[in-house]
């Protein structure tokens, strides 16, 4: 039984709503009593802002935000923290940074082995993907914690490539070999040589989880 847990957010902000209020319900679900969660704002350039920004939410669903930036040891970090969320923006900056601190490592142990909650949004569900090779830059594979393909990534499994494509507003939930559809979208996956396929909120998505031997 995998030990992973987490929640991978399409998007952080939805037209008319405010920063994560369209997923701050399941972000209270997932964390539960926790008291205190790190997070990646390694995604946008002002990293000081963006910690802010997520503080003022996450201080306001009664939890403690440390940001990994502010860190003197950001791999330390990373080996103590309760929970680990990683903010959307530029994927690629994002990527970067975690392999220029040597994070990725230490943060696909603790998700998968520790079994510690890891929530992502936008860039930072990418990440938590083997490979972000739908986007322009070719093949970059990394974490690889949860899903064999995502939004704007995909995976060649022998022959064929999946593509799971979230819609803004999705929030997927993975519970050890269980994944789940919630938020209020639709997310459409795509298949080399066959018929797209829509699933709603509520369908079972566990078929796209990778196996810790798999990666």
């Amino acid at each position: 039984m995998e030990k992973r847990r987490l929640l991978l957010v399409s998007n952080s902000t939805l037209h008319g709503g405010g920063y994560l209020d369209h997923c701050q319900a399941h972000i209270s679900t997932f964390f539960g009593r926790l008291k205190r969660v790190l997070f990646v704002p390694y995604a946008l350039h002002d990293r000081d802002g963006y910690a802010c920004l997520a503080r003022t939410k996450f201080n306001s669903l009664g939890y403690e935000l440390d940001s990994i930036h502010d860190a003197e040891d950001p791999r330390e970090a990373v080996r103590t923290a309760e929970a680990i969320f990683i903010g959307g923006g530029n994927t690629f900056r994002l990527l970067k940074c975690l392999y220029d601190n040597q994070l990725l490592a230490d943060i696909r142990r603790r998700v998968l082995e520790d079994g510690i909650p890891y929530m992502g949004s936008s860039a930072g569900t990418n990440v938590s993907t083997i490979s972000i090779s739908t986007t322009t830059h070719p093949r970059s594979t990394h974490m690889g914690v949860s899903l064999r393909a995502h939004t704007h990534t995909h995976t060649h499994t022998g022959h064929e490539c999946v593509l799971q494509a979230l819609r803004e507003g999705c929030v997927l939930m993975v519970e050890g070999n269980q994944a789940t559809l919630l938020g209020g979208s639709e997310a459409r996956l795509f298949t080399r040589g066959k018929p797209t396929v829509e699933y709603n909120t509520g369908s079972d998505l566990s078929f796209l989880l990778w196996s810790q031997n798999q990666i």
